[in-house]
């Protein structure tokens, strides 16, 4: 019983890293011009984001492996990442 538990844990901590949304094939689908939900489609719901007067600066990821990308009004105008 308790090897069967400690494999379903494993298996769920695997699965759940294995599905992060911040990789390089989803930063490379980034581009100028999206949309806030079109880039929330892609990635995922936000870690942080940050605005003031139409601006914003959303996060994705961690301090080690992140997909930063900023918006004026609802656009992509800039993005980077790191840890990829």
């Amino acid at each position: 019983m308790l090897k069967k538990t400690v494999l379903l844990v494993l298996s769920a901590v695997l699965l759940f890293v294995g599905c992060s949304k911040i990789t390089t094939e989803n930063y490379n689908q980034l581009e100028i011009g999206m949309s806030y939900d079109e880039v929330v489609s892609l990635l995922g719901k936000s870690d942080k984001c940050d605005g003031a007067i139409g601006l914003k600066n959303c996060i994705w990821g961690n301090e080690g492996k992140y997909i930063q990308v900023s918006f004026a009004g609802d656009q992509v105008v800039v993005y980077s990442a790191q840890g990829l």
